[in-house]
C-alpha cells in the first residue's frame, strides 16, 4: 500500500511541477509552488490540497497547462499526504512474521508499524513467542521461558536509519503520542511497540487496570521508555529511574509469574532473578545511548 501510494503521488508530482512552470496564471504556480514544498508534509496537508484544487477549478486554462490541470484534478485523492499505519501483535511483529516486518524497515518506505507487545501469542491462546520474558509461563513453556525476550527496538535502531519508540501509554500518556507525531512527521520507516497487558498475564487486579498495570511496569524498570529519531541521531530515555524494590511485586501481580512460585519454587527464584538481571541490562543499556 505504501509503495503504491508513493508512486501515485508521484506522478501527481511529476504533473504539478510541470503546470507550475506551463501555467500563465499567478495563482495556480503560487498554489502548486507551494503544494511542492510541502509535498511530504503531513500538517497543512489537507489545506494546501485544497488550495490546489480550487486554483485549477477557477483558472480556466487551456492548452497544456489545461491538460496537466485536468490530469491533476483527476487524482484529487492523492494530493493530501497519507498517513500509512500497520498494526499487529508481537507474535507477528517478533516472530512469525518478522521477516516481513524487517523488509519493510529495511525498505526505507516512509511506513509507520505499531506494535501490540503482549508478550506472547495472544489470539491463537497464549503461546510464548520471542517477546515473553524469561521466567513467564506460557503455553510451550509451562516451566518458565528459559531465554531472554527479543530487543526488536534494537535491532530496527541498528538500521540507523528507522524511528523507533518503546512506549506503554498507562504510564506515560504525552510520551505515547509523541512517538505517535514524531513517527508520522519521520520522512521513513518508524516502528513503536507498545506494552500491551493481556488476558493471558492473568493480572491479579484485573484487566480494567491494564492502564495501572502499564505505569507499574514501567515504575518498577519492568519495561522502558524510549525514542530514537534518526534525525539528529537522537536517542531519548523517557523513563525515570526505576524502583528495583517494586519488580517482585509486579512480577507476583500477575499469575504468568506467581504461578511457577507454586509449581516450581526453586527454579522460579532463579528465573526471576534472571528476569530482573535483564531488565536491569536492558535499562543500562539505553542509558548508555543518550548523549
Amino acid at each position: 500500500m505504501a509503495t503504491g501510494v508513493r508512486q501515485a503521488r508521484d506522478f501527481v508530482k511529476a504533473n504539478v511541477q510541470t503546470l507550475a512552470e506551463e501555467s500563465g496564471d499567478a495563482n495556480v504556480k503560487s498554489a502548486c509552488e507551494a503544494w511542492l514544498e510541502g509535498f511530504d508534509e503531513g500538517e497543512g496537508t489537507r489545506d494546501r490540497a485544497d488550495k490546489l484544487v480550487d486554483a485549477l477549478k477557477t483558472a480556466g486554462e487551456k492548452g497544456k497547462a489545461g491538460s496537466l490541470a485536468k490530469t491533476v484534478l483527476g487524482k484529487t485523492d492523492m494530493l493530501a499526504k497519507k498517513s500509512i499505519w500497520c498494526l499487529g501483535g508481537d507474535g507477528w511483529s517478533y516472530d512469525i512474521g518478522y521477516g516481513g516486518v524487517d523488509h519493510a524497515l529495511a525498505s526505507g518506505e516512509d511506513i509507520n508499524i505499531l506494535v501490540f507487545d503482549t508478550e506472547v501469542y495472544s489470539n491463537t491462546g497464549g503461546q510464548s513467542s520471542k517477546a515473553t520474558p524469561t521466567g513467564a509461563v506460557a503455553q510451550f513453556a509451562a516451566a518458565g521461558k528459559r531465554t531472554k525476550k527479543k530487543d526488536l527496538g534494537m535491532m530496527a535502531m541498528s538500521y540507523g536509519y528507522v524511528y523507533v519508540a518503546q512506549v506503554a501509554m498507562g504510564s506515560d500518556k504525552n510520551q505515547f503520542l509523541k512517538a505517535v507525531k514524531e513517527a508520522e512527521a519521520y520522512h521513513g520507516p518508524s516502528l513503536i511497540m507498545c506494552y500491551a497487558p493481556c488476558i493471558n498475564h492473568g493480572i491479579r487486579k484485573g484487566m480494567g487496570k491494564s492502564q495501572e498495570n502499564e505505569a507499574d511496569a514501567v515504575k518498577c524498570g519492568y519495561w522502558q521508555l524510549y525514542r530514537y529519531n534518526p534525525d539528529g541521531k537522537a536517542f531519548s530515555l523517557d523513563s525515570k529511574e526505576p524502583d528495583r524494590s517494586l519488580f517482585r511485586d509486579f512480577l507476583m501481580g500477575q499469575v504468568r509469574y506467581s504461578s511457577l512460585v507454586k509449581e516450581f519454587p526453586e527454579l522460579a527464584e532463579e528465573l526471576f532473578v534472571k528476569t530482573e538481571d535483564e531488565a536491569i541490562e536492558r535499562y543500562d543499556k539505553y542509558k548508555g545511548l543518550e548523549k
